[in-house]
């Protein structure tokens, strides 16, 4: 897994086009199902253990363009998870309440409790994608001195990176394991998935009008990806590319990414029993066993 892991992981010279979609070359998708049966099972032991060792958090983040597959990903990965445990939120358009905070600051209030996991289906990255490629947006967000999307200043995404940057270093100091997947679909895999969308009726739900007019700033969108990823893959928090144009090799390659990194905290362990309990256990299991039901 370490030279996949090195396959996979972005750094500050990441290049998109040099990061496949695909990797059924080199993984077959039937042992990618199997595979997640056995994987996500070991995840929710590791789970159960981080939940009652309580000194870590663990923050899972997803992006992709619509259609990656980010929410039956989710299903899929922690179907065998203690619902107690992990909680999921995903970030839509900034409501009025949000929009009087900082533009992090709806990601901050969300972070997991220790003890627990924490998935991101899109994440604070949304600050340095969608409003790049619409900086109307960042209108909404009343920031002095930007009354006009000509107002926005040169440095204003660098200094976004850089506050990304720290907020995740915090987080990781403070006990939180941080995952940051970018599912990476290509625009051939996303037409066919719209297409089915539409032709399917259990799925014509999901198909927006919207859709589309996104899909046609796909270029934009990769630049801006390519960007975010270089500025802010940090060893603290790296970015990993997960080829997402078959959905059960990337489910299996996060889950497979995700339990080798927790498998790496040896820390991790139960508690012990207090030393004043611990002497005392005989007792109290035969005061329980003398007991009348």
């Amino acid at each position: 897994m370490n030279k996949l892991l090195q396959k996979l992981t972005a750094d500050d010279q990441f290049i998109m086009e040099d990061y496949p979609t695909d990797f059924r070359p080199e993984i077959n998708e039937e042992e990618a199902i199997q595979g997640l049966k056995k994987i996500r099972k070991e995840i929710a032991k590791i789970q159960e253990v981080i939940y009652a060792h309580n000194r870590y958090a663990v923050l899972i983040c997803f992006q992709g363009m619509d259609t990656a597959g980010k929410d039956s990903l989710i299903r899929e990965v922690f179907q065998k998870f203690n619902a107690r445990g992990v909680v999921v939120h995903s970030f839509k358009t900034p409501t009025s309440k949000e929009l009087q905070h900082d533009y992090l600051w709806r990601h901050a209030v969300a972070l997991p409790e220790k003890g627990k996991f924490g998935v991101f289906n899109r994440t604070h990255y949304e600050n340095v994608l969608v409003t790049r490629v619409h900086p109307e947006y960042i209108l909404n967000e009343n920031i002095p001195g930007i009354d006009a999307v000509e107002d926005i200043p040169k440095d204003f995404w660098k200094t976004r990176y850089e506050q990304i940057n720290a907020f995740e270093k915090h987080v990781v100091k403070n006990g939180t394991i941080v995952f940051k997947f970018f599912l990476h679909l290509s625009k051939d895999e996303q037409k066919d998935r719209l297409l089915r969308r539409l032709e399917k009726e259990k799925h014509n739900w999901k198909f927006s009008p919207g859709d589309l007019k996104e899909r046609a700033l796909w270029d934009q969108y990769m630049n801006h990806y390519q960007e975010a990823i270089q500025n802010t893959s940090k060893k603290h928090a790296p970015w990993y590319i997960i080829p997402s144009d078959s959905k059960p090799i990337a489910r299996y390659l996060v889950a497979k990414i995700i339990l080798d990194k927790l498998k790496k905290y040896k820390d991790i362990q139960y508690p012990e029993m207090p030393p004043e309990i611990e002497q005392h256990k005989a007792a109290y299991k035969k005061e329980l066993e003398n007991q009348d039901i």
